[in-house]
């Protein structure tokens, strides 16, 4: 009686975890995310298992997450290739030349945005955004306070 008793919980455990395994494959397969780009995702970022997804006008994958309560965005190409990681900063985080490098050269402008940018090409730096009639003007420094862009 014991033997067949462990023998349906063990057949029960395998059903419930290959149903879960089915959800999460048929999870990826309904948001159309290519599986190399979620391979190199939780290969960037083990541990975060529940990123929101979709596809940028580039044609990127963007994957949005959350580290230690900040949102992050990662893009990805859809062969898996990285391109980039950003999350949203407040001024007084940037470091005090970029802060000097503002105040400087943009002194009469509105901030209405500023991302810490890590990216494949263009390495770490941080951008900008100013507010203006249209089109904001995005303004790309590196750590130094040098304009990018």
């Amino acid at each position: 009686m014991r033997k067949l008793t462990l023998l349906t919980l063990s057949i029960l455990t395998l059903g419930i975890l290959s149903c879960q395994e089915k959800k999460d494959e048929e999870k990826t397969e309904k948001s159309g995310v290519p599986e190399a780009v979620v391979a190199a995702f939780q290969k960037k970022y083990p541990g975060e298992n529940d990123p929101d997804w979709q596809q940028d006008d580039h044609g990127y994958w963007e994957s949005h997450f959350k580290i230690d309560g900040e949102k992050y965005r990662a893009d990805f190409n859809a062969d898996g290739t990285w391109v980039e990681t950003e999350n949203s900063i407040k001024k007084e985080d940037l470091p005090q030349v970029v802060q000097d490098s503002i105040d400087k050269n943009y002194a009469d402008r509105e901030i209405t945005e500023i991302e810490h940018v890590i990216n494949a090409k263009k390495g770490e730096f941080f951008d900008i955004e100013f507010k203006q009639k249209g089109k904001n003007m995005d303004v790309e420094m590196n750590k130094e306070g040098k304009k990018l862009n």
